[in-house]
This record gives structure tokens, C-alpha cells and sequence, in this order.
């Protein structure tokens, strides 16, 4: 999910995966009903973010390049330390509600969802 995209899975905005984006403290979402354009949210106008779940996710891709670069520069034991250790990202879970009352269920990497968190102060 780059470029502080995240999905949305449920609630008031239209469900969607990677179309949404949390950047510059606004949020752009879709609207339940079908439009083109995204809404802007300030970040502001948060009211609560609760974390539902928090999982670490392995990236095939990530996984075998990694394995590639540490076979390269250190042989069977880097191919085997880079297999275990790339590719590994954190993705959060999380359920976040407006003061206007409309609210969603979302998952966001670690990085996207400290943003929001930071952009609720």
C-alpha cells in the first residue's frame, strides 16, 4: 500500500482496497455512492481510531529478493537469512470514526496507520 493508501472494508465510505489515501492530514475517500471524485476529510475531524487487529504479513516478492541479495553478498547463509527476514511488513487493522458521525473499517500498513494516528491529535 503505497503512497498512504489504504483499504476500506466496511462502514459509511464506499468499500475498496488501496483507493483511499491519508496524506498532508486528509484523509480521500470514496463516497458510498458511485462518483469519481474522493471526498477530503481533514484529519481533524477525527473522533476515535481503534486498533481490531495488527498482523505481520509476508510479501512473496519482498521474500525472494531478499533471499536473491543475501545469496549474492554472503552465499548459502545470506540466501537462507534473507529467505527468513525479507518481505516482512506490518499491517493494522483499525476502526475509525468521524465527529459527524460516519465511521470505517480499514487495514493500513504500520507506517500509514501512525499517520492517521498522529493526524487524531
Amino acid at each position: 500500500m503505497p503512497f498512504g493508501t489504504f483499504d476500506v472494508h466496511a462502514g459509511d465510505f464506499r468499500k475498496c482496497d488501496g483507493a483511499s489515501q491519508a496524506i498532508d492530514g486528509h484523509f480521500y475517500m470514496k463516497k458510498p455512492t458511485f462518483s469519481f471524485f474522493r471526498e477530503k476529510i481533514k484529519m481533524s475531524e477525527i473522533e476515535t481510531v481503534e486498533v481490531a487487529t495488527e498482523e505481520s504479513v509476508k510479501k512473496l516478492g519482498g521474500t525472494i529478493g531478499w533471499g536473491a541479495a543475501g545469496g549474492i553478498v554472503l552465499g548459502p547463509v545470506g540466501l537462507l537469512a534473507g529467505l527468513i527476514l525479507g518481505g516482512k511488513k506490518t499491517e493494522v487493522t483499525f476502526i475509525c470514526k468521524f465527529k459527524d458521525g460516519r465511521k470505517f473499517l480499514g487495514t493500513a500498513s504500520a507506517k500509514v496507520y501512525k499517520t492517521i494516528l498522529a493526524g487524531a491529535f
